[in-house]
């Protein structure tokens, strides 16, 4: 079994961690199942925020009586103090615990520190004080802000996205976390569902002894494929190299990631989906794209208003507006008979 330690604060898991987000689509019975059958495999590390709707309120039934077993990180959005310390009482409450082992910072557009004028790091180090959290985590999709997360030594976590579509300055950020002592969470190892191949995704992430990847589990079947490499974890092949050169020459250059920042969007555009419907239609089976629901979505393109509020929110500085009408077009042309897709 391959293990991961988050830098100094010495929690050392499997190397699949457990990404809560998608169980706020399920009923609780099948998510406290899920999470239940993941620590039972030998998966400790469960990963979930405040914005995550009821999803620390899943992961709190699925571990009630046993909450010394697992590690649970989760995160706040807070803007200031007050909301701060609402959010945190929230989570424990949710978690139906009395501390958090890593409590994040939820993708802030800066990096808060000490004396910012916001209070977020000073309520942290209080909160830590207090017994309530044990160590201080960020995460981010903006690399400049976690740059500076990890220059300013006041971190222990930092999550990031981290795939096999990565470029030397994301790759860069595992080499400075591991100098600085730092754990790194890779978020979105499957990049928001554009990889399809697990076993390629897992392999790539194995190279570097300092990444913890946490998968998004929503399907039981989802959840078997990471368990079954606990056993047997995919290496870096030739067979594999080549399925990560073919994915990386076909989604090379600007693509939406799915991160959903930029939502929600006035025209009620289903952006994080629409903008990378492209992609979805000729790496996934294409049915479950094209049902009449899918379609309304889509339509709502034509009503975007081009208010640009999406393409300022954007942490990877994409043209979204022109990515949506570009998804549209093809989309129709798909519709029509014009292109095939698989």
């Amino acid at each position: 079994m391959e293990t991961v330690t988050l830098g100094k604060t010495g929690i050392t898991v499997n190397k699949n961690g457990f990404g809560a987000l998608p169980i706020q689509r399920i009923s609780t019975e099948d998510a406290v199942r899920l999470a239940r059958k993941a620590y039972d495999a030998g998966i400790t590390f469960f990963d979930t925020a405040r914005f995550y709707t009821d999803s620390e309120e899943k992961l709190g039934e699925a571990f009630d009586g046993m909450r010394e077993k697992v590690y649970i990180a989760t995160k706040t959005a807070a803007a200031n103090a007050k909301e701060f310390w609402e959010q945190l009482e929230t989570s424990l409450r949710n978690l139906r615990t009395d501390y958090i082992d890593i409590y994040q910072f939820h993708n802030p557009s800066f990096c808060p520190k000490p004396g910012d004028g916001s209070g977020l790091y000073e309520a942290m180090l209080e909160a830590k004080a207090q017994g309530k959290i044990r160590h201080i985590g960020i995460t981010n999709h903006r690399l400049a802000v976690a740059e500076e997360a990890i220059a300013s030594g006041l971190y222990e976590t930092l999550q990031f996205p981290f795939c096999y579509l990565v470029t030397e300055r994301d790759i860069a950020l595992v080499e400075k976390c591991k100098a600085a002592g730092m754990g790194f969470i890779a978020m979105k190892a499957l990049s928001g569902g554009l990889i399809t191949n697990s076993a390629a995704a897992y392999a790539f992430e194995a190279q570097y002894d300092n990444v913890l990847p946490i998968w998004g589990v929503q399907r039981e079947r989802e959840l078997d494929e990471f368990i079954s490499y606990i056993d047997n974890p995919p290496v870096m092949t030739e067979e594999i190299r080549a399925i990560i050169e073919h994915d990386t020459k076909e989604l090379a250059g600007e693509f939406c990631r799915g991160c959903g920042y930029c939502m929600p969007c006035p025209a009620g555009i289903e952006i994080n989906n629409c903008a990378r419907m492209s992609l979805m239609l000729r790496r996934a089976p294409s049915d479950a794209q094209l049902t009449p629901e899918m379609q309304e979505k889509m339509k709502k393109i034509e009503n975007c208003l081009h208010c640009n509020q999406c393409k300022s929110k954007c942490p990877y500085g994409l043209d979204t507006p022109a990515l949506l009408a570009k998804n549209y077009e093809d989309y129709k042309r798909v519709l029509a008979g014009e292109v095939s897709v698989k």
